[in-house]
């Protein structure tokens, strides 16, 4: 039986529609680009390298090939900017807005800034696409929205209070997607991701997530640092899922639009097991971890267990997870291993 996902793959391929990604030069971002790509979409990126990376664009170009490429048109700038949205939005059918600041500890560093990139700059996509009338609008939530409520899994219509200044601006966004929702007849969609993983995601920098941190500080023998205990869990998901997630969300029909959704495989994996599984798929290929995690103080604005329902995304949109979390991270380990032992050469002509 072919799934959602593999019919919508099929009719995009018959008939090509015009994307926009923001954050494309990003971990999702690049990685949504790179799929569009290879179904012969035509895909405008806007990005303006505050987070994501050039050598993400050059690997993605390799991956795609020039026949390909050449569907894309790269604007680089900031959402902030209102006119460069109306700009970026022009012509375009489906909006897949990955662009914002993440990590908990960057927002509690500096809420200033979390704001007004993922609040100001949120409104002026969610603007510019009501007014270029753009056939729907996904956008990158977060299961940071959840806040304080306990109860597992998560499940949409139930959240706590925020813990962050990050969990905010991913609330609102959901409250204005909403508001436009019902005020403009747009619609709009909001994927809650889960700790999503996968090649591109960058290991670098004191923002790093989890996996990428973890599997670069191993390759190069370096210290993993767990903060708590260990037995803090996450559901940990695939970048291929939320790829599936974003295009099937695009597409969706009338009943599916103006909602918010899970995207995660409604499972739990502690630091403890993600911390065996690394070590014992890097042995795997040759690179043996002998060191043992050093282990901190809990960090400030985190939740201690989550795992999402995701039955919703399944009857609505007809999400189906493609890999779980260890067969995301066996298709990783390689990339990982590739890419901090040759790294992607830059490349400038993006335009």
């Amino acid at each position: 039986m072919i799934g959602a996902y593999e019919e919508l793959k099929s009719d995009l391929q018959q008939t090509p529609r015009r994307w926009l990604v923001t954050g494309v030069a990003g971990f999702i971002g690049s990685n949504l680009l790179e799929t569009l790509l290879e179904l012969g979409q035509s895909v405008v990126g806007l990005d303006n390298f505050a987070t994501g990376h050039q050598h993400n664009l050059a690997e993605v170009r390799t991956s795609v090939g020039e026949g390909n490429w050449k569907n894309f048109q790269f604007l680089e700038g900031d959402i902030r900017d209102l006119a460069l949205c109306r700009r970026a939005v022009e012509g375009i059918e489906y909006v897949l807005h990955q662009a914002a600041l993440g990590s908990v500890p960057r927002s509690i560093e500096n809420p200033a800034l979390s704001n007004a990139v993922n609040v100001d700059g949120f409104l002026n996509m969610l603007i510019a696409a009501r007014d270029a009338k753009v056939t729907s609008f996904t956008y990158a939530a977060s299961s940071s929205t959840y806040g304080d409520h306990e109860a597992l899994p998560k499940v949409e219509d139930i959240i706590g209070n925020p813990l962050s200044p990050y969990a905010v601006t991913k609330y609102v966004n959901e409250l204005y997607a909403d508001v436009f929702a019902r005020t403009y007849d747009m619609d709009c969609i909001g994927l809650r991701y889960f700790n999503v993983f996968g090649k591109r995601q960058d290991p670098d920098g004191a923002y790093a997530a989890v996996i990428p941190k973890w599997i670069g500080a191993m390759i190069s023998a370096g210290e993993v640092r767990i903060n708590g205990d260990g037995k803090t869990s996450r559901d940990f998901c695939y970048i291929e899922n939320a790829v599936q997630a974003n295009l099937l969300s695009a597409a969706a029909g009338a009943k599916a639009m103006n909602q918010v959704y899970n995207v995660a495989c409604n499972a739990q994996t502690s630091l403890n097991e993600l911390f065996a599984t690394l070590k014992t798929e890097l042995a795997n290929r040759g690179c043996d971890y002998v060191r043992d995690p050093v282990f901190g103080d809990f960090r400030a604005g985190d939740v201690l267990h989550s795992r999402a329902d995701i039955d919703k995304a399944g009857r609505l949109l007809g999400y189906q997870p493609s890999h779980n979390f260890s067969q995301g991270i066996k298709c990783v380990i390689p990339w990982y291993i590739g890419s901090l032992s040759n790294p992607v050469p830059q490349t400038t002509d993006v335009v």
